[in-house]
């Protein structure tokens, strides 16, 4: 899952993103209006966190703009001013939701969940599983045969994504923009290093292996 924060105050900025990242989310950061339009435009986020007031184009002149080029990422709106009016006029110009500053992070990311949920039409399950694999989304537990794997911050967000799609194909692209940000190189090889990781955890000590390579495609998570 990606997600775009647009919000000028780099503390607020920092907190978010940091906290959206250990919940396993893929984060891109832009301060600026006009620039966070266009990243919006040209990239697929599953969610958007806007600030109303930023440089270069105001939030909601960005939410506008997404709406009239038909972009349908969930957006929630933050902003300072807590009148009903205000709350209105966000809604109205196309977010779904709005938190006013300060507010806690805890309710921030159940809004941000439940954004999702609605957009993809999909309750959110607190268990994924897959033949003998299991991953606990509440407790961060991973266990296959019973066995507990530790794994650290990236290898979950991996595994994560591949039990959400077993089966289907991930490029090393699909893969750097659910896992990481918008500033790693496609040519890198980190995809590489991380799925070798993860793969070392999860099959090197059970059968069947789940992780399979396609050459020249991606990877695919299922059953040999």
């Amino acid at each position: 899952m990606r997600i775009l924060i647009i919000e000028d105050d780099t503390k607020i900025a920092d907190f978010v993103s940091n906290g959206l990242k250990q919940a396993g989310y893929a984060v891109d950061v832009m301060g600026d209006g006009e620039v966070g339009l266009q990243f919006g435009l040209n990239n697929a986020y599953d969610a958007a966190v806007i600030d109303i007031m930023l440089p270069g184009c105001d939030g909601l002149s960005v939410i506008e703009q997404w709406r009239k080029a038909r972009i349908t990422t969930s957006v929630i709106i933050l902003s300072a001013k807590h009148s009903v009016d205000d709350r209105v006029r966000g809604l109205q110009a196309g977010g779904d939701d709005y938190l006013t500053k300060p507010f806690a992070f805890s309710e921030l990311l159940a809004r941000v969940q439940a954004l999702i949920r609605r957009s993809t039409h999909t309750s959110e399950p607190t268990v994924l599983s897959y033949s003998d694999l299991s991953m606990n989304l509440l407790t961060r537990e991973v266990t296959r045969g019973g066995k507990k794997i530790e794994l650290h911050a990236r290898e979950f967000s991996l595994l994560e994504y591949m039990l959400r799609n077993p089966r289907r194909v991930l490029s090393k692209t699909m893969i750097l923009e659910h896992v990481w940000d918008y500033a790693f190189d496609p040519k890198t090889n980190v995809v590489d290093v991380l799925v070798c990781r993860l793969r070392n955890k999860i099959d090197r000590e059970f059968d069947p292996k789940l992780i399979h390579t396609l050459r020249g495609f991606g990877y695919a998570f299922r059953l040999a």
